[in-house]
């Protein structure tokens, strides 16, 4: 298992940006697939994006071209930089750690994008 630990929200106004970062306990190569999840007022929790141990990565369709993730093995972290944010960004943004025998979560980190 690997705890999970989040960081980077805030308040940020509509168009700007901010780098969210998530730190595990323990190595995550090759073992995990390393996600960010989000969950907006009166909604489901929704996968944002996601990158495989070999290095895929993908993002839900209403971040393209806006969000990227990385993921950094010898420093067991993994980043998700935002940029134009939109009021309906705004939710707790959850990192994620999947392998073969375990799911780990994050306690989340607020981002509020408002004027």
């Amino acid at each position: 298992q690997a705890q999970l630990v989040e960081s980077g929200g805030g308040l940020v106004q509509p168009g700007g940006s901010l780098r969210l970062s998530c730190s595990a306990s323990s190595s995550i190569y090759p073992y995990y697939t390393m996600s960010w999840y989000r969950q907006s007022p009166g909604k489901e929790r929704e996968l944002v994006a996601f990158v495989t141990a070999g290095g895929t990565i993908d993002y839900h369709s209403s971040v393209k071209g806006r969000f990227f993730m990385s993921r950094n093995d010898a420093q067991n972290t993994v980043a998700l930089q935002m940029n134009n944010l939109r009021s309906e960004d705004t939710g707790i943004y959850y990192c994620n750690a999947k392998s073969a025998s375990s799911t780990d979560w994050g306690q989340g980190t607020q981002v509020t994008v408002s004027s």
